[in-house]
């Protein structure tokens, strides 16, 4: 009987750390999920840098120099110099 409860226990345990390793905490779904997760966010970490890398030369550019501000001031607000013609051509269709 000793002889049989060693090997049975032993069966017991490694089902549980079977278990475990499939279905629990730390189981290889769930480290796929995380890894899936982590990459989704590395991603968007990689855009959010790029926009901040924009921004950051937008500012310097306005900090440093006018000609930021003439270029937005003539595209955004459609601004022209004194004693400068303004020509807008449409394409035709």
């Amino acid at each position: 009987m000793a002889t049989r409860v060693v090997p049975a226990l032993l069966i017991a345990l490694l089902a549980v750390v079977h278990a475990q390793l499939w279905f629990g905490r730390g189981s290889v779904a769930a480290v796929g999920e995380m890894q899936r997760k982590l990459q989704q966010q590395k991603a968007a970490n990689v855009q959010a840098q790029q926009a901040n890398d924009q921004l950051a030369a937008e500012v310097r550019d306005l900090q440093e120099g006018m000609e930021m501000v003439e270029e937005k001031a003539r595209l955004e607000l459609g601004m022209v110099k004194p004693n400068e013609i303004f020509v807008n051509v449409v394409p035709a269709k």
